[in-house]
């Protein structure tokens, strides 16, 4: 059974070993560590809600939101990879939209890595459409948006 429960600053361990977990598959295709690798979650935690989602007594997923004034920023998606091709992270950004709904804003926002087109694809497939790309270190950052219907 998956429950859900937002995260407390004891959870911080973990979420940083689910992400660093999740994040793994990505370090041989951008050349380096993705940013949420290398996050102080302890810190985050104080100013994001981190959702996390447990099968039984396993965390298998989480969502890291950041409310803005005009919109709710997905800072984070990781999914375990033993829980991956269930719907879990599809589940998440459903959640990110009541987290906006119910705040009132309108308009989600989110960022990725332009070499995990996987992640992009799944994007588009919920909605979000690219607003804009930009160099981001030896990288290039797509920022995706997507505007609810409130």
């Amino acid at each position: 059974m998956i429950a859900m429960r937002q995260a407390t600053v004891a959870d911080a361990a973990a979420v940083l070993a689910l992400t660093r977990e999740s994040y793994q598959k990505w370090v041989a295709v951008t050349g380096r560590e993705p940013l949420p690798m290398r996050i102080d979650y302890a810190e985050a935690l104080l100013k994001n809600r981190i959702d996390l989602l447990h099968e039984g007594n396993q965390l298998a997923a989480l969502i890291e939101t950041q409310l803005e004034p005009d919109h709710l920023l997905i800072v984070n998606v990781a999914v375990s990879p033993a829980f991956q091709k269930r719907g879990l992270g599809r589940q998440l950004m459903a959640h990110a939209e009541t987290l906006a709904t119910e705040a009132g804003r309108a308009r989600l926002l989110l960022y990725t890595n332009s070499l995990m087109a996987e992640n992009i694809a799944l994007y588009k497939t919920l909605g979000y459409v690219v607003e804009r790309e930009q160099p981001f270190g030896t990288s290039i950052q797509v920022y995706m948006g997507k505007v609810l219907s409130v």
